[in-house]
């Protein structure tokens, strides 16, 4: 079924007998050119869907899904995780740029688009009769030719990446979003908390930055301006009980998984009771088995308690005498963050070895001091100095609900690129500038090859130019002029020694003309770069593999 040119035309069931394949499917089958014609057009209806959200000055979509829940959004992996994709091969690329949003968090948008422009093009090559496999094995060499390019030539590398990479790295990812006027300030939040959540490694001594220790906490009102960052961990919620201390110095902490109220009988358990005065025993002695439990943690030493269930009057009561302080149904997995941050453990039950009920002090996490603080309408906890790493918190303000969700996921982006270009240490100028010089290098080695793969590196590389095509497009700018420009100037770093800073020409969306990006600050983690062309690749290599998909119909119901 591989590569008969103008497709596997197989005649319709009504043809003469023998021609038809002798399946007989319930279901259909397409098979040869019409596959790959229709995969193609899926994955370019997912490509044109967040086509127009690409760059500094991209546009944003809003997604009403079924229950009437509205998104607004620039973010290509949200805009695609809302859509309920049918097609299987269009699924792909939503998965692609799930990948994507987990390994780097930047570069969601262009991996789709740079992935359906390989797919197109290799439709074209296979329409003109050339084998599928050659194509597939052209895309990996220059795969490899380009990572080995952007490495070699492109990447700079940036040791101790000061204050200002990072922060024009933060500004480059933020400039496509919705406050992208606004993007220096947040710029500066997001290096402020990755710096303040910046731990060593223990295996390899290296700096890691974790980005789940910045917790973020929305809320609506003032402007986005007002948004600030809180040293130490913030939750939600307030103390149980109003006769607790506000603020605890010298913490220490006890998270537990139990319910501190009055111990019922399990369901279905029954006591038959034959002497009345034992009722009331029973009754104290379900009172009993509470207090003791908080006696332990007291007695323990904790003097802030955490738990994931309730916390009756009778167990604030004890609380409040003892002077500590008890928050009820926080969420499991804000315990968790906190056992990391202050080094206590989560505690499902009492029971230990002996059948008996025991709660030790080295149990307890600590922390230097957990306040009661009132944000805008609500109260929140906040621990700070915990003694295991440091973790921080940043408060969003902003008009709506839809705005906080968007800036959040914009942060979350700007932390991630941060957090990789820190990690790995080098950076490429951004802008179209690696696209376009990825397409003159490979146009020049795909010359330099006399096999088949030629033909298919040549299209690779002008699928590259895809992006810049892009990118100039949204910033209502000449595509075809913009593009050209880039060319010349890769192509002239490229071939004359002289000119090799014009490497870092990138376009400027704003004003519209080429400039060396790397000065003017425009730059991205070479990671984010690299990982995006090899999950592009990868994706259009696994579609284009397809060449015959059986539909298999329904089961009837009712038979």
């Amino acid at each position: 079924m591989m590569g008969m040119p103008g497709g596997g035309g197989q005649p319709g069931p009504q043809g003469p007998a023998g021609t038809k394949d002798q399946l007989y499917l319930n279901g259909e089958r397409v098979s040869g050119q019409e596959v790959r014609t229709q995969n193609v057009t899926a994955a370019l209806s997912v490509a044109n869907v967040v086509k127009s959200s690409l760059g500094p000055i991209g546009l944003d979509k809003m997604l009403v899904d079924d229950l009437g829940e509205v998104t607004i959004t620039n973010d290509g992996a949200t805009i695609l995780a809302n859509l309920e994709v049918e097609h299987p091969a269009a699924r792909v690329l939503v998965q692609l740029s799930e990948m994507q949003d987990k390994e780097v968090g930047d570069g969601t948008t262009s991996v789709v688009i740079l992935a359906s422009e390989m797919l197109k093009r290799a439709n074209e090559l296979v329409k003109n009769s050339i084998h599928p496999t050659s194509i597939m094995s052209g895309y990996r060499l220059a795969m490899k030719e380009s990572i080995k390019f952007i490495k070699d030539q492109l990447a700079v590398k940036t040791d101790k990446i000061g204050r200002e990479v990072a922060f024009n790295i933060a500004k480059t990812t933020l400039s496509s979003k919705i406050f992208g006027r606004e993007s220096e300030f947040f710029a500066n939040l997001a290096i402020d908390a990755m710096t303040m959540v910046k731990t060593e490694s223990a295996d390899t001594g290296k700096p890691v930055y974790p980005v789940k220790s910045v917790g973020i906490i929305k809320q609506h009102g003032r402007s986005f301006k007002d948004s600030q960052l809180i040293h130490g961990y913030v939750m939600y919620g307030g103390r149980a009980g109003q006769g607790m201390p506000r603020t605890i110095k010298n913490a220490k902490i006890a998270c537990l998984d139990i319910d501190l109220r009055k111990s019922k009988m399990q369901m279905g358990v029954q006591v038959v009771v034959t002497d009345p005065k034992k009722l009331e025993d029973i009754r104290q002695k379900e009172a009993d088995i509470t207090r003791d439990r908080i006696k332990l943690l007291l007695n323990a030493g904790a003097n802030v308690v955490f738990t994931t269930k309730g916390c009756d009057d009778m167990a604030i009561k004890y609380f409040v005498e003892a002077g500590a302080l008890a928050v009820r149904r926080c969420k499991k997995e804000d315990l968790r963050r906190i056992s990391k941050l202050t080094g206590a453990q989560m505690m499902i039950t009492f029971a230990d070895m002996d059948g008996n009920e025991s709660f030790t002090p080295d149990m307890l996490g600590t922390a230097d001091e957990v306040i009661e603080e009132r944000f805008a309408d609500d109260d929140h906890i906040v621990i700070k100095g915990g003694k295991n790493q440091s973790a921080c918190s940043v408060l969003l303000r902003g008009a709506n609900m839809h705005m906080l969700d968007e800036v959040e996921r914009s942060l979350h982006d700007a932390l991630c690129a941060i957090k990789r270009a820190l990690e790995s240490a080098s950076v490429v100028p951004g802008g179209g500038a690696v696209e376009s010089a990825l397409s003159i290098h490979l146009e020049n080695f795909a010359t330099s090859l006399g096999s088949r793969e030629q033909l298919a590196i040549a299209e690779f590389a002008s699928a590259m130019l895809v992006i810049p095509k892009q990118l100039s497009v949204n910033a209502a700018q000449d595509a075809s002029d913009m593009v050209a420009k880039l060319r010349a100037a890769h192509n002239a770093s490229q071939t004359d020694p002289t000119k090799a800073e014009m490497k870092h020409y990138g376009m400027d969306c704003i004003s519209g003309k080429i400039q060396n990006n790397l000065q003017a600050g425009i730059i991205e983690p070479a990671l984010s770069k690299v990982k995006m062309i090899q999950f592009a690749t990868e994706a259009a290599i696994t579609v284009l593999r397809i060449d015959d998909m059986i539909k298999l119909a329904p089961a009837q119901e009712g038979q």
